[in-house]
């Protein structure tokens, strides 16, 4: 007797074993409440046995794939307009089923730790949470890892963004996500992938960056910090954040990415020109979406104010930020050089950062509702002055400027413009009386009787006043190109 009872709990292990290896298995991105991007074949994967069929059922389409010797499938969904809910149906051999899925735009939020801060922590949180009441924005959150090898797949699921889920969202991301969503009425997806601290190399495929000789001393780090083994528990190295938070969502449809990063590579701003484009081009190529747009929040005023012109690691970062939205189409950049904290690298004004991200990305990628689908273009203002050419003239400097509109340039505050200093071929650099002509800037300074370079808001922390007719402020820049203080640091 003990020898069947033996055999038959064998064979009952055996075969719930063998129904649960059996199962259809879904990744975290792939589930109930998800949101399928808009207008555009997507991807759904999974895992079953070996040579098992799968099939998906939505909104009227059927669409089969069969796992290959590793048991994983993926298969292709046509199509779709925005709308929903909608219900899926996904059957190997067992069934699963769901009732809440929307189809709309998805973005990805990435980058340090002012992307990660949460709306619990922003500016009237309290007031926020309450009103987070949007079914039709679906929130899902990558779990902080790192690892020297990509990973398939993560914790998480999908849930709709309610007072009860939204607390430890990403503020700047749920602020843009709303603002778009308010605008536009399509059903947003955010997918939050952010780790406080990282550096932006680690957010690129390792691989990518050990081609480029300029990287040679990221990847010492890299072997270095492998040969210590740091088990899975850094943010700076190159590729780890990428194998571990980027992987596991690369193969979802998205619209596009918003990223806030940079604090952590302001010492190497210079490095910053090449890295930055870099990671963008490296997901573009990973996702196979083409250029995606790609919008990103430049550095905040921080630190205290000084009192003379000077260089700053800082200012530097800001200008290898512009570089990249100059070089890469698709991409933009939101100025918050005003709403920054002096005393704090992380501002609680999350709500300024997130409508300046999404005016963004209304300005481009959203039309007016109109007759088939087809509207004008959203005459949204999007972006504050941006320097277009300088022009000296005798003692006086005069700066054009784009992106001025409404009433043209203006200070924020009516008095006279702040944040301009010139300089003259020996490079010492002097506040700049500084007055708005015509809609263009005209500087002097009786210490610099023939100006060379115009610098404006070139400092950590500036007092610069310069905004447009909607209230954006002024792009910090400047026109010499005089090797500054990051030159060097790799």
């Amino acid at each position: 007797m003990k020898k069947i009872a033996f055999l038959l709990g064998f064979f009952c292990a055996f075969f719930v074993v063998s129904a649960a290896m059996a199962d259809v298995k879904l990744p975290a991105l792939v589930g109930e409440n998800m949101v399928l991007q808009r207008d555009q074949a997507n991807t759904l994967w999974g895992w079953a046995d070996p040579g098992e069929e799968v099939k998906v059922e939505f909104h009227g389409q059927t669409k089969t794939a069969k796992t290959d010797d590793a048991g994983k499938w993926s298969l292709k969904l046509d199509p779709v307009g925005p709308g929903g809910p909608h219900p899926m149906k996904i059957v190997g051999k067992n069934e699963l089923q769901f009732q809440n899925i929307l189809v709309g735009d998805v973005w990805v939020c990435s980058g340090q730790s002012n992307m990660q801060w949460n709306v619990g922590s922003s500016n009237d949180a309290e007031k926020e949470i309450a009103a987070a009441k949007y079914p039709y924005i679906r929130l899902i959150t990558v779990p902080i890892a790192s690892s020297t090898k990509p990973k398939e797949d993560f914790d998480g699921n999908w849930v709709e963004c309610s007072p009860e889920t939204i607390p430890g969202f990403t503020a700047v991301g749920y602020f843009f996500g709303r603002k778009v969503y308010r605008e536009t009425n399509i059903p947003i997806g955010l997918i939050h992938s952010s780790w406080g601290g990282s550096s932006c190399e680690t957010w690129i495929d390792p691989a990518v960056v050990a081609q480029y000789r300029d990287y040679d001393e990221i990847m010492n780090r890299k072997a270095n910090a492998e040969k210590d083994k740091p088990d899975g528990g850094d943010n700076q190295q190159a590729g780890y954040l990428y194998n571990a938070m980027i992987v596991p969502i690369k193969n979802y449809g998205i619209k596009g990415a918003i990223w806030y990063q940079g604090e952590t590579n302001a010492g190497r701003a210079y490095q910053y020109r090449t890295l930055f484009p870099l990671m963008i081009q490296n997901w573009r190529e990973e996702w196979n979406q083409g250029d995606f747009p790609f919008y990103f929040v430049q550095l905040a005023n921080f630190m205290d104010r000084k009192d003379q012109p000077g260089e700053s690691a800082w200012a530097e970062l800001r200008e290898a930020q512009s570089m990249t939205a100059q070089s890469l189409r698709n991409t933009g950049e939101a100025v918050i050089i005003d709403i920054g904290d002096a005393k704090d690298i992380h501002p609680r004004n999350k709500q300024d950062v997130g409508l300046r991200l999404a005016l963004l990305s209304l300005a481009r990628d959203y039309r007016e509702p109109g007759q088939g689908g087809q509207g004008r273009p959203r005459m949204t203002p999007s972006e504050g002055p941006r320097f277009q050419s300088m022009k000296i003239d005798g003692n006086k400097a005069i700066i054009s400027y784009r992106f001025f509109t409404g009433n043209g340039l203006k200070t924020k505050d009516g008095g006279n413009v702040k944040g301009f200093a010139v300089a003259g071929a020996d490079r010492k650099f002097y506040w700049a009386d500084a007055k708005i002509v015509n809609n263009r800037i005209e500087l002097t300074c009786a210490d610099v009787p023939q100006p060379v370079s115009v610098r404006y808001a070139w400092a950590d922390n500036p007092d610069c006043n310069l905004y447009n007719g909607a209230d954006l402020p002024a792009c910090p820049f400047r026109t010499d190109m005089w090797p500054g203080v990051t030159i060097n640091n790799k």
